[in-house]
């Protein structure tokens, strides 16, 4: 895989509770209750958010990854800082000793879908600035996730998203843009994400939002109509009726290709015609005939075991990026995009249940089982 490929944006601590299967339950509200004791196993701590969940998946797959992520001067920094460092990801973690580390408790009951605590710390001061020009001296990839958690990125139109996105551009370097979800009473909720996207989108050429994510910006009416039908909303979508018209939107407001992350319902994907492709960063030598003008659905794998979706979706696009810089067809991307998905819900962390794509290819090519309904998503632990 040929070229370096900078992660950058969100990065935090997860820490992660883990229940035993005797919590299974139906509603969240059934197991979280206040005033009760819940005796839980020993927690899961790794370093989590876009930098460390897909550039470290990138960096397992075999990309050279520059990992830039803005941490505090504290004991979660340290703790941070150890995770990467096992990896060989710690040298370019900005520290800022007058902010705090950003950290999540993900709660992940059996039978729920996970819960968030999240404080975004240092991730708020984040700015252009943090990426100096000779960072992006030999990247092939740019690649920035969770703007939604990070208010310098969101503020002002996402005028400072923009520019640093446009400032990699003008350097031939393929840049690709990741969101996170909103929580609807935060600032970040409250800001204007059409316009936002409107801004940032020209200067992105792969776009690989969920659909959560996307449909509250984009639709907020239909986000909040699937959302009252309770549980995943994804259960619920229509590709033709709800993803498509997304993802074409999303074309027309400036981006090249687009992956959405649909949960148990796949993924769907979409490239723009031939002209815009071409414009795609000059340092990556990508077939325009294969790319242009594609569009599909890919469903999702059915998993060994479910036992934490934190980083999937991460994991997902690591994969889909990795196979992009490798050549492959757009249909083969999603597909492995798909499969690293399946692979990383059987750890709780983000990494321990990746598989190099070759290995991906050859359980899809054996006959890998796709997933029917939510009953069908995985073998019993």
């Amino acid at each position: 895989m040929g070229g370096k490929i900078i992660a950058a944006g969100h990065i935090c601590l997860d820490i992660t509770p883990v229940f035993s299967e005797r919590d299974r339950c139906g509603a969240v509200d059934e197991l979280l209750r206040p005033g009760k004791l819940i005796s839980v196993q020993p927690a899961e701590i790794h370093a989590g958010g876009s930098v460390a969940n897909t550039g470290l998946a990138l960096k397992l797959l075999g990309a050279d990854v520059r990992l830039m992520g803005k941490i505090g001067d504290d004991l979660f920094g340290a703790l941070v800082r150890d995770c990467l460092r096992r990896h060989g990801g710690a040298d370019d973690l900005i520290v800022d000793p007058g902010s705090s580390t950003s950290y999540s408790i993900v709660l992940a009951p059996p039978g729920i879908d996970r819960i968030f605590l999240h404080n975004p710390g240092a991730n708020d001061t984040f700015s252009g600035g943090d990426i100096p020009d000779e960072a992006l001296t030999d990247a092939v990839w740019f690649h920035f996730g969770y703007p939604p958690l990070m208010r310098g990125m969101y503020e002002d139109g996402g005028a400072e998203l923009a520019a640093l996105l446009r400032r990699v551009r003008g350097r031939g370097i393929v840049t690709s843009l990741d969101l996170a979800a909103v929580d609807p009473d935060s600032a970040a909720g409250q800001a204007d994400w059409a316009e936002i996207l409107a801004r940032v989108l020209p200067q992105t050429d792969f776009f690989v939002p969920s659909f959560e994510e996307l449909s509250f910006m984009l639709d907020r009416p239909r986000h909040d109509a699937l959302a009252a039908l309770g549980g995943d909303m994804t259960r619920h979508l229509s590709m033709e009726r709800d993803v498509r018209p997304l993802g074409q939107k999303c074309l027309r407001l400036g981006c090249r290709a687009v992956l959405i992350k649909c949960g148990l319902s796949g993924l769907y994907y979409c490239t723009a015609e031939r002209t815009s492709v071409e414009k795609i960063g000059g340092r990556l030598t990508l077939d325009a005939d294969l790319w242009a003008g594609r569009e599909g659905v890919q469903p999702c794998f059915r998993a060994d075991a479910v036992r934490s979706g934190t980083g999937a979706g991460d994991a997902s696009i690591a994969a889909f990026l990795a196979a992009v810089m490798q050549g492959r067809a757009p249909e083969t991307c999603a597909a492995l995009a798909a499969a690293e998905g399946a692979c990383a819900v059987t750890a709780y962390d983000a990494l321990g249940g990746l598989r190099p794509l070759d290995q991906l290819e050859e359980r899809i090519a054996s006959g890998w089982a796709i997933l029917r309904g939510e009953r069908d998503a995985c073998q019993p632990e």
